[in-house]
């Protein structure tokens, strides 16, 4: 699928037009020209209209999708979100049978909360774009949901006592806070 950005590097190109002179002619700064064709910035109002009268574009041929791409995002959604929800449980399991079941011993509890830190922040560092809040709503929601699940089923005390509280806590402010500590990190 070619972003808006793609399409405009392309239409530049074929009218021989430098990204200087695009910007020249456009009125626009240098550097949002770059960052459109990196496709960093998307652009939109006044910036989309200039650039789309210096390259006699229609606002419509950037902007929109083929009904096919449509059907595409909408596979891929689909698939996104069964898989964050496959991802999400396998997490809680993993973190309730390492700290909950009854063989959990002192070697298990530590491996809880050296996961609860280094899967959280695998994902923080595939994901660097994403902010903490849309990275620990998309990663997290499954560990806010046992959170809750856990407080009314087995309680406060025995979810403190057994380390699986402070365990979803931690990779859920890993997840939100994961920009952060990977800044400190490098």
């Amino acid at each position: 699928m070619e972003s808006t950005g793609d399409k405009i590097s392309q239409t530049r190109k074929s009218k021989g037009l430098t990204q200087e002179r695009l910007a020249e002619l456009a009125k626009i700064n240098l550097r949002t020209v770059q960052r459109i064709e990196n496709n960093e910035n998307e652009p939109r109002g006044k910036t989309l209209e200039l650039i789309c009268s210096v390259l006699d574009l229609k606002i419509e041929e950037l902007t929109s999708r083929s009904k096919e791409e449509k059907k595409k995002n909408y596979g891929v959604v689909i698939m996104n979100v069964f898989f964050l929800f496959v991802l999400n449980f396998a997490l809680m399991g993993i973190y309730g049978y390492l700290t909950l079941a009854s063989g959990a011993s002192i070697n298990s509890k530590l491996g809880a909360y050296l996961l609860s830190f280094f899967i959280p922040i695998f994902i923080v560092w595939k994901t660097p774009k994403m902010s903490g809040m849309e990275r620990m709503l998309k990663f997290g929601t499954g560990l806010i949901i046992y959170i809750l699940v856990v407080l009314v089923n087995v309680g406060f005390p025995t979810g403190f006592v057994t380390g699986l509280l402070g365990c979803l806590v931690i990779a859920l402010g890993v997840l939100f806070y994961g920009n952060i500590i990977t800044k400190l990190i490098e």
